[in-house]
């Protein structure tokens, strides 16, 4: 089974953009909104390690460097329901500390 012709050619990080000007301007970013927006909207504070485009670029220059465009997640919230919600799903419904769905 061979691996789809725009994984085979998606290239490194770089390649996409995320090199060293995108590395300044993520730690910029995470100094001026360090808390992941999902888990602020859900009561909780969290760091944030990853800067997310909240519209996928997909290679779009101007998108990916649209600082409005931009928002701090925690890495979880990144990988998890982010992704989902790209795929057209909807994020997993999380159990609050008080036992009850959030």
């Amino acid at each position: 089974m061979s691996l789809p012709h725009h994984i085979l050619h998606r290239g490194n990080t770089t390649e996409r953009g995320y090199g060293w000007a995108w590395q300044k301007a993520r730690a910029v970013h995470l100094m001026q909104h360090p808390l992941c927006v999902m888990c602020k909207e859900k009561g909780r504070i969290t760091p944030a390690t990853v800067v997310d485009h909240k519209i996928p670029h997909k290679g779009d220059y101007d998108l990916f460097w649209d600082d409005g465009n931009w928002q701090s997640l925690c890495a979880t919230h990144h990988s998890s329901d982010k992704q989902a919600m790209e795929k057209g799903g909807k994020p997993k419904q999380t159990i609050g500390l008080d036992g009850w769905p959030e």
